[in-house]
């Protein structure tokens, strides 16, 4: 139904955008209205040749409507919530650079990237990367001198804004240099495909970090590009490697190259130097270029990268059971759904541990889940962890860098995160509100004081306790050292009941339509 108001005017939000109700209609003058409503009743006629004129207006002038740009489309709106643009790909600034030319996008907060096209040319030796822009200068084509005509300097990480954690990052020298052709650096492996240049240094070694400024970004960066590019690594780690090898082969078909380890001059047609980066484990489908893919379309990259190693250990596994005289249960492409809904409780060692975890999995069980601890640590394959959580229901954790792999989740699964004193903000904005744009469903559990082992160390009045906000608000070295490295949790499991309550409903909900869309539904 549409409303009618009048003497209202519309008001905008930051972005511009109405926030009236599409399917609200604003009249600048109800005395206007009023007249036009009586005119119409005393004029019958000239309803007739309004409808006479919308139909001449469908007919001729909508169809040319169709043809609207995509910026110009996209403002249309209906009552329904909006028409969608239509499939056109995001061209992000500078990604289009002219031949022989060098463009930095420097307008993030989060990173700076650059692009070059043309003859590019590594250089290792020198932190440089150069592009030879066509050379017309009869001086230079006698072989005797050379011209820088641009140069630009950057460091390929996306955590622009920290000034001390960029201060580790190795810094890459771009330039354009006009040389004659019989002084160029001769090209020890010729590629055919774009190269992607980005940091494996700063944060790397922490799991949410890896994710979000490292594999995230990089999937933002390249997917457009089909597999048909080469990753070129500054700060390269053999164990990064073989740790991520299963999703960077499904975003390149080439080997990765060590830019500082490999001191052979390698040549590209054109490069991305830097990453882009949306925002805290997401993709934002408006930005992506070459499509709208979003942060579901990254999971289901995963799905594929880790799917042939879950395949391999399930024949693993098959091949044991039958040296033991085991039957198994398992078929080699998939698992079906088991009779109970799982439960799987991601296990902290050290600092924000659940210290009655014993007592919370015997909980669960009585619920009706079946429950698996997972500790992952360092070492652990990420395809098993990707196996375990993508065939749960629910998963549990303490608020840490653990709590990233909620990316292994399927979409419509439980995530409840446990949020200790002082992390209310950090839980929500890193793993809360990004696991909900995956489509999961997300519970947040805010300890009370008294579940916190902070209870016994200070005084029922101080602000450790009572007030936190006071205290993380003094610095990260404060909150860090008090609330991430001082501070386990004893679920009040009478409270956390109702959680998992809720969360078990769901999944059996979930479960119910899976088996509706199909026997053997494989969540494996």
């Amino acid at each position: 139904m549409v409303h009618h108001q009048c003497c209202h005017p519309a008001k905008k939000s930051v972005s511009g955008d109405l926030e009236d109700s599409p399917s609200t209609v604003v009249f600048g003058d109800c005395s206007a209205a009023a007249s036009a409503t009586t005119y119409k009743r005393k004029s019958p006629k000239l309803f007739f040749l309004l409808l006479l004129s919308l139909f001449s207006f469908a007919i001729v002038v909508l169809p040319q409507l169709l043809h609207l740009s995509s910026t110009t489309f996209s403002l249309l709106y209906s009552a329904g919530g909006g028409i969608e643009d239509p499939p056109l790909s995001y061209v992000p600034p500078c990604s289009s650079p002219p031949n022989g030319t060098i463009c930095c996008d420097r307008s993030s907060f989060r990173s700076d990237v650059c692009y070059m096209k043309g003859d590019v040319r590594t250089r290792p030796a020198s932190s440089s990367v150069f592009l030879y822009a066509p050379n017309s200068d009869p001086v230079l084509a006698q072989g005797t001198h050379h011209r820088v005509l641009q140069s630009e300097k950057i460091k390929p990480y996306t955590r622009k804004w920290e000034a001390p954690t960029m201060d580790t990052i190795d810094e890459l020298e771009l330039v354009v240099e006009n040389k004659a052709p019989d002084s160029l650096p001769k090209c020890d492996v010729h590629h055919t495909v774009p190269a992607v240049f980005f940091s494996t240094g700063g944060y790397t070694g922490n799991v949410y970090h890896e994710f979000n400024d490292g594999i995230l970004p990089l999937y933002i960066t390249s997917q457009h590009l089909n597999k048909e590019v080469v990753f070129v690594i500054l700060e390269y780690h053999d164990w990064w490697i073989t740790k991520y090898g299963d999703v960077v082969s499904r975003l390149s078909s080439y080997p990765v190259i060590d830019f500082s380890g490999d001191n052979r001059t390698h040549c590209f047609p054109e490069a991305i130097v830097g990453l882009r980066i949306h925002d805290e484990l997401t993709v934002d489908p408006s930005l992506m270029q070459g499509g709208k893919k979003g942060i579901k379309d990254f999971r289901d990259m995963l799905n594929r990268a880790y799917r042939p190693r879950i395949e391999s250990l399930l024949k693993e596994e098959e091949r044991e059971m039958q040296l033991n005289a085991v039957e198994s249960p398992l078929t080699p492409l998939s698992v079906i759904l088991p009779t109970k809904p799982k439960l799987t409780i991601l296990s902290r060692n050290g600092s924000r541990a659940i210290l009655n975890q014993d007592r919370l999995i015997k909980l669960a069980e009585e619920i009706g889940f079946t429950v698996d601890v997972l500790r992952p640590d360092k070492t652990t394959e990420l395809a098993k962890i990707y196996r375990s959580l993508n065939s749960s229901d629910v998963m549990i954790g303490v608020h840490g860098a653990a709590m990233t792999h909620f990316l292994f989740m399927r979409p419509g699964s439980v995530f409840i995160q446990v949020v200790p004193l002082g992390t209310d903000w950090a839980a929500e904005t890193y793993y809360g509100e990004p696991s909900k744009k995956l489509g999961l469903k997300y519970i947040g559990y805010t300890i009370h004081p008294k579940e916190s082992s902070l209870y016994k160390e200070y005084e029922r009045s101080d602000p450790v306790l009572m007030d936190p906000n006071s205290v993380t608000k003094k610095g990260w070295e404060y909150t860090k050292k008090i609330y991430l490295d001082g501070q386990n949790v004893v679920l009040d499991l009478r409270r956390f009941r109702k959680r998992l309550v809720r969360a078990y409903q769901h999944a059996n909900a979930a479960r119910t339509r899976l088996r509706r869309s199909g026997p053997g539904t494989s969540v494996a």
